[in-house]
């Protein structure tokens, strides 16, 4: 008993337990992944290369140029500066 993960007692009682919804259903539901096509790919590793931030101008335009949104553009560039560190 004393091996517990101390979960146990942030539930004393068990009301959070019991009001929780089932996984998935409650709050804000995550989007799915996007499947980038090859195209989309080389054009955003091209742009990388070139500069590794984009500013919001720039950032609009390659997503209209590759219809993505901004948010998916911003994250892909955050996404492949942390890849560049981990190569580094």
């Amino acid at each position: 008993a004393d091996e517990s993960s101390g979960y146990e007692s942030e539930s004393a009682g068990g009301e959070r337990t019991a009001a929780a919804a089932p996984s998935g259903t409650r709050g804000r539901q995550r989007r799915a992944r996007t499947a980038f096509t090859s195209e989309q790919v080389c054009r955003l590793e091209k742009t990388f290369q070139r500069q590794k931030y984009l500013g919001a101008s720039e950032r609009r335009k390659l997503a209209a140029a590759l219809q993505l949104s901004e948010v998916q553009i911003k994250t892909w560039f955050q996404n492949r500066r942390m890849k560049l560190k981990r190569q580094i």
